[in-house]
């Protein structure tokens, strides 16, 4: 069984049943495990109708390899995401407000799963991911969202820059993140329709993806080196960038 086809620790668990429970197929539990979120998950799981099978340590550890499991796995039958044909009726529902995080070819699945964390948090309207040179939701981005991964729309897309003009014709304006920007971030209205557009890790944004920004712009870091986003993990600048919408959309 291929290790994608599997969820493992209790939050990713917890998630998967609360948010998608027709596509986890069964639920494996560490026999004579005391913890009682073990418990939880266990009797969450027959309700939803599950199948959970109590498994020794040694089991769990051969389902999931590396992977740390804290004592339950889940069998999942896909990874759930949206498709592209979804996005507009997705910004049509945000009525004026949706809130977009889009990344240009993130690696690391812990840093995906930290940047849904942080979308989810901010209630953001969709994640839209490329489908090549990105790695994509599996079992470890799941991990590390903390059940993220299935509550913000996740969209793999063909091609960045063809669905950045698609969204720029929505009436979303779309902000790139670049350390040699001259605008700052926190001068910029992000109060309506908005997509924010991130690189991934080391290169940054791509020629295209630059060019289809409406706007470059820059994280100010005093103590840093003169506003270079690239100074930041791509996860914390995803949390910085979004979470300033989001004050800026409370506050009025």
């Amino acid at each position: 069984m291929s290790q994608k086809q599997w969820i493992a620790g209790i939050n990713a668990v917890t998630a998967a049943i609360e948010h998608d429970a027709d596509n986890v197929r069964e639920v494996l539990i560490e026999a004579g495990a005391k913890n009682p979120r073990l418990t939880e998950i266990e009797g969450s799981a027959r309700r939803f109708g599950i199948d959970v099978r109590r498994v020794n340590q040694q089991a769990l550890a051969g389902v999931v390899g590396n992977l740390r499991h804290q004592g339950v796995v889940a069998r999942y039958a896909a990874a759930k995401t949206w498709s592209e044909d979804e996005l507009e009726e997705l910004v049509a529902a945000a009525e004026g407000r949706a809130l977009i995080l889009l990344l240009d070819g993130v690696q690391d699945p812990h840093n995906l799963g930290a940047c849904l964390r942080s979308a989810a948090a901010a209630g953001a309207t969709a994640v839209i991911i490329p489908k090549d040179k990105s790695v994509q939701v599996n079992a470890t981005v799941r991990k590390t969202s903390a059940g993220a991964a299935d509550s913000v729309p996740v969209v793999p897309v063909t091609n960045l820059a063809r669905t950045m003009r698609d969204l720029q014709q929505l009436g979303v304006w779309l902000y790139g993140l670049a350390g040699e920007a001259e605008a700052s971030l926190y001068a910029i209205d992000l109060r309506g329709n908005v997509g924010l557009v991130l690189g991934g890790e080391g290169d940054g944004l791509r020629r295209l993806t630059r060019e289809n920004c409406d706007q470059l712009v820059n994280i100010p870091m005093p103590g840093g080196d003169g506003g270079g986003v690239e100074s930041l993990n791509v996860s914390v600048a995803t949390g910085v960038t979004l979470f300033e919408a989001v004050r800026q959309r409370i506050a009025g």
